[in-house]
């Protein structure tokens, strides 16, 4: 038994009409009734951007119960299609296409603005265009070279954060966007960004104050996995390399509806190596 409130409830509104239903726990890819029942958010919005912002992707955590659920539920799907890889490439991503597989739909699987700028100049069943030497912020929303979908076992974030992926054909880490004096610092930390608010993100210098969320996985400032902050110069190469991410956040939520937190894992962090895609949690501004 649970209490559930409205879809996209904000956090500061106290409902009086939510409504008591029963929630079955299943096996497999949660709903969002379950997350509500027992995979409580264990992050705030603030406290998600500051992960983000401090420079360790590795703070980003799964309710610790739901990659349990995670863990038992993956080895059937290897063993049906031989590895995660093949799984991802040939059922869950449907290249160029809608995500009609989730049990987490989006607020903009219904905008059809979308479909307005979105159309591609080829259809599925004729050869795929010149390939792109890179992920860019121009590619079509329904490119054969991408997979936009909601990500069936999100990371442990308030109920009214899409946390959306983006897979790619083509990479999102390449020379002609990463200088050679911040190809180290990448590769280690990944790309980061924000989009859909004109004040600066929580600085990493307030990380402590949000480390007690993280304590059932015994996170502590010692354990941190990030490179020194650089000069004015390095930062800003930094932010330069992720710019194609950004165009690309910005075009499909925009920036007067919604605030985007987005990031690409590093090598070292990726699920899937060999498969790039870029993480993206969005939050209506209505609901902020």
């Amino acid at each position: 038994m649970t209490i559930e409130p409205p879809l996209d409830t904000p956090d500061n509104i106290n409902v009086s009409h939510q409504k008591i239903i029963q929630v079955s726990l299943r096996t497999g890819p949660p709903t969002r009734e379950e997350l509500l029942a027992y995979y409580p958010a264990k992050f705030t919005w603030h406290q998600l951007k500051t992960f983000v912002n401090s420079g360790d992707l590795g703070l980003l955590k799964r309710d610790k119960a739901l990659q349990e659920r995670y863990d038992a539920w993956s080895p059937e799907i290897v063993k049906e299609h031989g590895s995660m890889e093949n799984y991802l490439i040939n059922h869950r991503l449907q290249w160029g296409k809608p995500d009609t597989l989730s049990l987490l739909p989006s607020a903009l699987d219904s905008d059809t603005r979308l479909k307005d700028v979105s159309i591609s100049p080829f259809k599925s069943n004729q050869p795929l265009p010149d390939t792109p030497e890179y992920f860019k912020a121009d590619i079509p929303f329904d490119s054969e070279f991408i997979s936009i979908i909601q990500n069936s076992w999100p990371y442990s974030v308030p109920i009214e954060i899409e946390h959306t992926l983006i897979w790619s054909r083509v990479p999102i880490f390449h020379p002609d966007l990463i200088p050679p004096e911040v190809d180290t610092q990448i590769q280690q930390d990944g790309l980061r960004g924000f989009t859909g608010n004109d004040e600066l993100p929580p600085s990493p210098s307030t990380l402590p104050e949000c480390l007690p969320a993280l304590a059932e996985w015994g996170i502590t400032m010692d354990k941190l996995v990030r490179s020194p902050r650089g000069s004015p110069e390095i930062e800003q190469m930094v932010r330069n390399a992720g710019r194609e991410i950004d165009g690309f956040v910005k075009r499909r939520w925009v920036e007067r509806e919604w605030e985007t937190a987005w990031f690409v894992n590093p090598p070292r962090l990726q699920s899937v190596p060999g498969l790039a895609h870029i993480h993206v949690f969005a939050k209506k501004k209505e609901y902020l």
